[in-house]
């Protein structure tokens, strides 16, 4: 059912700073910063030619991730995420699985434009999963 890991995202408290130090000490070619609003982050990604990581902060208080980095705040792994050709058959097996989706279920649009999901850590060895529907 799940394809290629589309990316590990990393929680940081500075997306600046981890940029360039992503940029600068390792040599990594990294996109321009992008807020996801609807998601309550603000991204970048870091491309490498087997995969993505994809850095994160918190925009305000309230994101999702902001509790992560109380816990965490030099930042850390925070999620897989693994690509599907069909979002809606992926979450319905998964459910039928016993797998529990976190919010409302329904798909949201993630930062490449693609629907996703996420999928609650205690179902998966204490680890966060996105899905992303990617086509073609």
């Amino acid at each position: 059912m799940i394809g290629r890991i589309n990316h590990i995202a990393i929680a940081v408290p500075d997306l600046a700073a981890a940029t360039a130090r992503w940029r600068d000490d390792l040599g990594a070619e990294c996109s321009a910063p992008q807020d996801l609003p609807e998601h309550g982050v603000r991204i970048v990604f870091v491309s490498q030619p087997n995969g993505k990581v994809e850095l994160m902060e918190p925009l305000g208080e309230s994101s999702p991730i902001a509790g992560f980095l109380v816990k965490n705040p030099d930042g850390g792994m925070h999620h897989i995420c693994y690509e599907v050709e069909d979002i809606l058959a992926a979450r319905d097996r998964l459910v039928s699985s016993g797998a529990r989706v976190l919010g409302d279920g329904k798909p949201k649009i993630g930062a490449h434009g693609n629907p996703v999901l996420f999928l609650h850590p205690k179902d998966f060895c204490g680890t966060l999963i996105e899905i992303e529907e990617v086509t073609g």
